[in-house]
Parts: C-alpha cells; sequence; structure tokens
C-alpha cells in the first residue's frame, strides 16, 4: 500500500468520525418555543408535576377515608380525646375521578404535542 493510498483512506476515516455541524436555531418566536419545550424536556417535567400532585390527593383522600379510621377503631379504647373517624367512600372517588379526567386530559395535550413535534 503506497503513502498515498494511506492518505487517502486516513481522510475518508477523518470524515467518517468527524461530527456533523449543528442544525441553525429556529427562526421566530414559535419555532424557539418549540424548540426550547423540546430541548430541556419542559412537557415531560410539566406532566410528572401535575400527576404528581392528584396522586397525592388520592393517597391523602385514602388515608384520611379509609386508613384513620381503622386505625382509630382500633387505637379507640387508649384515645382520651374521644374523637371518632368516619369510614367514606366519598373523598375517595371524587380524588381518583378527578385524577382520571386530569390524566385524561393531560394525555390529550401529550398528544397534541407529539403530532406537533414537542417530544
Amino acid at each position: 500500500m503506497s503513502n498515498n493510498e494511506m492518505l487517502e483512506e486516513l481522510r475518508e476515516i477523518r470524515k467518517l468520525l468527524t461530527p456533523p455541524p449543528k442544525p441553525e436555531p429556529p427562526k421566530g418566536l414559535i419555532n424557539e418555543f418549540v424548540d426550547f419545550i423540546s430541548s430541556y424536556k419542559v412537557l415531560g417535567l410539566a406532566v410528572a408535576f401535575i400527576l404528581g400532585i392528584y396522586i397525592g390527593q388520592v393517597v391523602q383522600a385514602l388515608v384520611g377515608s379509609l386508613i384513620m379510621p381503622i386505625v382509630k377503631i382500633v387505637y379507640a379504647p387508649i384515645d382520651p380525646t374521644g374523637d371518632t373517624y368516619v369510614l367514606s367512600a366519598g373523598p375517595i372517588m371524587d380524588s381518583l375521578v378527578t385524577f382520571i379526567i386530569v390524566a385524561f386530559v393531560v394525555f390529550l395535550i401529550v398528544k397534541l404535542a407529539s403530532k406537533i413535534g414537542i417530544k
């Protein structure tokens, strides 16, 4: 193999190893906004934050309406205050229905965002 052939092969290897140039930033306010949302994963963070709030409400309703009354029944002879708890499914159902509605709306927003190119 001659020196020229080696040099040519090394040039081809260098071309393959050189990363492509970065694309130009998008022009226009809307395109910059879409780029910002996509680059920094803002949509995923917002979805996690919103659903986390509503899951917290479901857990709080479950503990307040179901678990604490059971604990109170077990420890009723020890409790000097005489507070009573009532088992109720209303707050649990309210928070579950709210969570399902919010999750569906967030799903639709994410689906719409993915159609316009936000990931």
